[in-house]
Formats: C-alpha cells, sequence, structure tokens
C-alpha cells in the first residue's frame, strides 16, 4: 500500500481493504480453498451455548472458574467475525449469530500450525464454523475453545467504522444487512417486530378467528381515501391499483359466512413520506360478526395486553424521549371527537360556528388551515394538528364526524356522527374501528356520496354482495408498524422496516424522484 501526505479519504480505506482482501481470496483459490463452498451443521446457537454452560458446568466451578482437568461439553456454532485481534501462538475473538455474541479461543497447539497460520489470514466480517468445548475465561466470559473451524464466506468488504456501528442515517436505510450487523439495537428491534407479528396472529387464532390471503391487485382502488398506485395488467389489458385497504373483499367475506376474520399484510398508497408514514405499510384488518365498534375496543385493548405480556416480558410502561412514559396497561380514556375539539379550540360553541368564523379562530389559534376546504374538513385539521399529538396517552377519541368515513353505521341518536372510535397513542393513531355499515341502501348513498360525479368509482360488486345481506359487525385497522413504532421505543417509521422506501442514488434509475414530505 503506498503512503499518503494527506489523509485518507474512507473510500479510499474501503477500496485498498477491498483490493487486500480480493487478493486474499485468490490466493486461497489457487492453493485450492474455495471460501464459499463449505456449509457447518450447527449445535449450538450463542445463547444456547452460555445456556449449556451455566446448566452443566456452572455448578461445578470453584471461584467463578472450572477446576483444572473438568472439560466442558462439545459444541459446534457459526457465525460472522466481529471482533479479531491475534496474538501470537492464542488468540481471542469474537463471532456474532442470530442470537448475539460468543467468545472463540485458538490455540495453536491445538488446532494445528498450519490451521492456526490460515486462521491468521481471517478478517473481520468472515463468516467462519467452529466446534471446540466450553470454559470460563479468566475474565469470566463463556468461551468456546476451538478444536476445529472452517471459512464458510470470505468477506471482500469491511464493516463500517472497524466495528465501531453504523451511524450514517441513509447509509442505515440503504444497507440495512450493515446496520443490523454492527447495531444490535437495531437487530433486537426487528426481531420484536416480528415478535409482535407472530404474537397477534397467535392472539387471534386463540379467539377462533379465521387468517385469510386476499388481492393485492385490485380494479377498483376502494375501502380508504388515499391515491393509489396504478399498474397495467398486461393480461386483461387494463389498468389495475396496489390496494389501498383491504377492508371491502373482508367485508365479501362476512357476508361469505366468515364470521371472524383478519388479513395481515402489506397496503400501498402513492402519498408522502415521512416520520410517520411510507407508502408501503403493513395493516392489519379484523372485523368480527355480530359485534360492533365497542367490541372492537375489547379486543384492541386485549391484544396490546397480550403483547404486553408476552413481547415485553409483562412491562406495560413504554418511556418517551422526554423522560416520560406512557401506560399501556390499566383502563384507557374514552373520549367524542367533539369535546376534544371543544376542549382545544376553548370554544363551547364551535361546532355551530360558521366556516369563516371557525377560520378566523384558527387564525387566532395559530392554526394554517386552507380556506378552500369544506366546513368539516377545517375541524378535522384542527383535531390533527392540536388535539391528536396531545394524546399521548391510550385515547379512544369516538363519535367522528360522519363525512369522514362512508363505511361506518351513523350514532343513533341523529348528531351526524358514527359509531366508530380512533385509538391514539404516543400522539399518533394507531387503530381505526368501526361499526360497520351494512345497510346496502344507506352505504349506497354515503358512496354516492362520497364519489360525487365519479360515479364509475362506485365499487358495484361490492355493493351487490352487501344486498344480500351482510351481518352487523365491529371492524378495525391496526398500523403495525405504528404500533411496532410504539412497541420498540423507534423514533421513526423507518426504523421499523427493513427497507424503506428510498429517493434512488444518482445514476441508479433514470426520472425525477418524489419529494418527500415534511408532514409528520
Amino acid at each position: 500500500m503506498s503512503e499518503h501526505h494527506t489523509q485518507p479519504s474512507q473510500a479510499d480505506n474501503t477500496n485498498d481493504l477491498y483490493a487486500v482482501r480480493l487478493q486474499k481470496l485468490e490466493e486461497m483459490r489457487k492453493a485450492g480453498k474455495d471460501p464459499y463452498a463449505a456449509n457447518w451443521p450447527q449445535t449450538h446457537t450463542s445463547a444456547q451455548v452460555k445456556a449449556l454452560y451455566e446448566k452443566e458446568l456452572a455448578p461445578q466451578e470453584v471461584d467463578g472458574h472450572l477446576p483444572e482437568g473438568v472439560e466442558g461439553p462439545f459444541v459446534s456454532l457459526a457465525g460472522r467475525l466481529t471482533v479479531f485481534r491475534v496474538m501470537g501462538k492464542a488468540s481471542f475473538v469474537k463471532i456474532l449469530d442470530r442470537d448475539g455474541v460468543i467468545q472463540l479461543y485458538f490455540k495453536r497447539d491445538i488446532v494445528g500450525e498450519e490451521a492456526y497460520n490460515a486462521f491468521k489470514k481471517l478478517d473481520v466480517g468472515d463468516i467462519i464454523g467452529v466446534n471446540g468445548t466450553l470454559f470460563k475465561s479468566k475474565t469470566g466470559e463463556v468461551t468456546v475453545r476451538v478444536h476445529a473451524f472452517d471459512l464458510l464466506s470470505k468477506a471482500l468488504r469491511p464493516l463500517p467504522e472497524k466495528w465501531h456501528g453504523l451511524k450514517d442515517a441513509d447509509a442505515i436505510y440503504r444497507q440495512r444487512y450493515l446496520d443490523l450487523i454492527v447495531n444490535p439495537d437495531s437487530r433486537e428491534r426487528f426481531f420484536k417486530r416480528s415478535a409482535i407479528v407472530r404474537e397477534i396472529r397467535s392472539f387471534l387464532w386463540s379467539r377462533d378467528f379465521t387468517e385469510v390471503e386476499l388481492p393485492v391487485l385490485q380494479n377498483m382502488a376502494g375501502g380508504a381515501a388515499a391515491r393509489p398506485f396504478v399498474t397495467h395488467f398486461n393480461a386483461l389489458s387494463c389498468d389495475f391499483y396496489m390496494r389501498i385497504a383491504p377492508e371491502l373483499h373482508l367485508k365479501r367475506m362476512l357476508v361469505g359466512g366468515f364470521d371472524r376474520v383478519f388479513e395481515l399484510g402489506r397496503v400501498f398508497r402513492n402519498e408522502g413520506l415521512s416520520r410517520r408514514h411510507n407508502p408501503e405499510f403493513t395493516m392489519l384488518e379484523v372485523y368480527q360478526a355480530y359485534s360492533d365498534y365497542r367490541g372492537m375496543m375489547t379486543l384492541m385493548y386485549d391484544m396490546v395486553q397480550h403483547l404486553c405480556k408476552t413481547v415485553l416480558g409483562g412491562n406495560t410502561r413504554i418511556p418517551r424521549a422526554d423522560g416520560g412514559e406512557i401506560e399501556l396497561g390499566g383502563k384507557w380514556r374514552e373520549v367524542s371527537y367533539r369535546d376534544l375539539v371543544i376542549e382545544a379550540t376553548d370554544d363551547k360553541d364551535w361546532f355551530s360556528r360558521s366556516k369563516q368564523e371557525k377560520l378566523a379562530a384558527c387564525e387566532k389559534l395559530g392554526i394554517e388551515v386552507n380556506p378552500a376546504l369544506d366546513d368539516f374538513a377545517v375541524t378535522q385539521d384542527v383535531y390533527e394538528k392540536i388535539v391528536e399529538p396531545s394524546l399521548i396517552q391510550p385515547t379512544f377519541v369516538t363519535h367522528i364526524p360522519s363525512e369522514l368515513c362512508p363505511l361506518a353505521k351513523l350514532t343513533p341518536d341523529g348528531s351526524g356522527t358514527l359509531d366508530v372510535f380512533e385509538l391514539c397513542i404516543n400522539g399518533q393513531e394507531i387503530a381505526p374501528a368501526y361499526s360497520e355499515q351494512n345497510d346496502p341502501l344507506t352505504q349506497r348513498k354515503m358512496l354516492e356520496c362520497q364519489v360525487g360525479d365519479e360515479k364509475q368509482n362506485l365499487d358495484e360488486d361490492f355493493l351487490t354482495a352487501l344486498e344480500h345481506g351482510m351481518p352487523p359487525a365491529g371492524g378495525m385497522g391496526v398500523g403495525i408498524d405504528r404500533l411496532a413504532i410504539l412497541l420498540t421505543g423507534a423514533a421513526s417509521i423507518r426504523d421499523v422496516i427493513l427497507f424503506p422506501a428510498m429517493r434512488p442514488l444518482a445514476g441508479e434509475r433514470e426520472g425525477t424522484p418524489q419529494q418527500e414530505s415534511t408532514k409528520e
């Protein structure tokens, strides 16, 4: 490697190390060794090794160490080298596997001189398999005394920042695989997200719900008010849409006699990117016949308590960045949309005022509102900008205005509201739920009002299904990504999505990328 009079850049260092490792690979292959050909049967993971030591060897310890001559059990495991320092005739290194990190002890007299010389040519990032016996080092760390090893995959590129972590946010999201290798918190967060999804399924299955798989490509974009992604279906010679919600197909399932049904899958909305929004996200939608929005309240509360027990180890308190905490146990607050808006505006007559009076009040409150909005939308803007962000503790916001959702039942008292709740926690909506509209004539009128003059956007097949009779039902949608943000303490939706949507790098793709939204 040539000397430089100036400090080399990170890119220069990476390129130099790549060249060195590539040369090592060529030398191995010339010597007849293919570092990608071998497999390695594993008997244990790092966590299982440590548990085995505690069970079988710890009771035999004297002053924290095994007596001389006591040989630990033989184990076989594999992982990625994360700490690698060669010291003469013996070396301690560490590997990372799916459960965490385990220390290995390589000694020339045990593995043999030829194998030890091969070991010294390894690099941080290489994946190896080892077998050997267990002991505890002088520092009290459970360690594998290696008897034999093999190189399973040669890493040609070095890990970032010499294993001190991946800090650059753009690199974390674009090269998630590196983030998962070097950032333990990120690995743990995604294991926890997986556990959340698993336990949601387990909870619903235990209550006799049937999981179904419904179309992602749909000939009509319905079930929510959102801008869809459009694609072309060549075989049918027409445009289709990536679904924005599975709701209308799930209601068809209710008509078909599936009284308890859910889907947990991807939905797509061609809208902005932000800390809480990704155009591709995961949604749980669940429907229960002979229930209503209050039945969904109970279901949601019970499901969160189940997640606290099974995923969080019984903990119901979630710390916040400001030093406070969210309490998921106990009784959750229930309050009407109307009362929250009146409280936020300090105006008991808000809902009887004209649109112009509301706009003037918004100006005094410092709330920027588009004056072209409909009257109900002005109030909704107030709700979204100052009410929802203030709802930190779990809150069921009930009886939203009828204009906001055409798929729910009207409140029987004639107040112009819906039998609906929106569950808000930590200043964001986690789950809306309805007493589902099952009157086909009323449903038609509400959808006609929503589409206006664009009658071609009416889902006539769905309305025909309702005319065959849908039982009364409660339905609920749960944003899995937002729930994961809450339960893992993540700062952004990008931190709980393995590969979030990103603007293409220069040269990756032609075209103008979408502007990222600053919407919270």
